[in-house]
């Protein structure tokens, strides 16, 4: 048999062609391009002056590459205690959503109670209110409870989502019935049975959560200025908008701050990545 013969061909006697293959991997690599573009030049722009960074056409790259924008950073942001601040923030963001949106999600996915649709599909409807609606009501909240300008008053709001909750409902409707049927044989309850069965199996669910919760709390802005008056619990974001001015900006200096504040995010993606794919990929429109 000749080696012709041997190679695989298309359903109508055809050679299979690679062309597509190539068009694909073109479009992708463009777009990964077009994605890493402002990060590179993110930090590009962190070592440039601010000359060199006002400059019209702007320089690919810094003449006399310096470190000094990182160090004006520091000197005008109090950097250490609004990244603790944030860190507290969304350590009990993260945490408080997890426990609700999970506890929620296995009660809409496998609890039987009158109204479950119709308050599923009230969850369902919150997601398409802006999220700026609710501002009001949560600063009387956080206000009757007397925690304005505290830690609690940052993350308390955030730990309630509809889409986690929907999140987490997809992921428990994806696991088979018949494990929650063999631990009622072995007598378990409800409860037991969501925490030592159920829950473990959608760890990466919970890991995908964890990063897209991670993701909104480091960068909110806007209800931290309404709940942190006086700026004594403001978080990182507050620092950096801070360093845009009314008549300019020290671009370089605010590259540098974005680059370090993003240094957080990427390490926990980092440590996440494959509970984050493998959730998404599992919970997402199953069930």
């Amino acid at each position: 048999m000749t080696e012709s013969a041997l190679r695989p061909r298309k359903a109508n006697g055809a050679k299979p062609s690679h062309r597509g293959e190539w068009v694909l991997h073109l479009a992708l690599t463009v777009t990964a391009v077009l994605m890493v573009a402002p990060f590179a030049w993110q930090l590009v722009t962190a070592f440039k002056t601010t000359g060199e960074a006002s400059q019209s056409p702007p320089t690919l790259w810094p003449a006399e590459p310096t470190g000094d924008a990182f160090a004006t950073f520091f000197d005008s942001v109090p950097v250490w205690s609004q990244f603790t601040v944030s860190a507290s923030a969304l350590a009990l963001r993260v945490l408080g959503q997890l426990a609700v949106a999970a506890l929620a999600g296995y009660a809409f996915a496998r609890l039987r109670f009158p109204g479950r649709t119709l308050l599923f599909g009230l969850f369902i409807a919150m997601l398409m209110v802006p999220s700026q609606l609710f501002l009001i009501g949560q600063f009387e909240l956080i206000r009757d409870l007397e925690l304005l300008d505290t830690i609690p008053a940052l993350a308390i709001p955030g730990m309630f989502s509809a889409f986690g909750i929907f999140l987490m409902r997809q992921a428990f409707m994806s696991i088979p019935t018949a494990y929650e049927e063999a631990a009622r044989l072995d007598g378990a309850g409800p409860l037991r049975t969501f925490w030592s069965v159920m829950l473990p199996m959608v760890k990466p669910t919970l890991g995908a959560l964890a990063v897209l919760t991670s993701l909104y709390s480091w960068n909110d802005l806007l209800w931290p200025l309404i709940v942190s008056p006086r700026g004594d619990n403001r978080p990182l974001t507050v620092g950096l908008a801070g360093l845009q001015g009314q008549y300019g900006t020290d671009y370089p200096t605010l590259m540098a701050g974005a680059l370090v504040a993003s240094l957080p995010l990427i390490v926990i993606f980092l440590v996440l990545q494959r509970q984050f794919f493998n959730g998404i990929a599992s919970s997402g429109l199953k069930g």
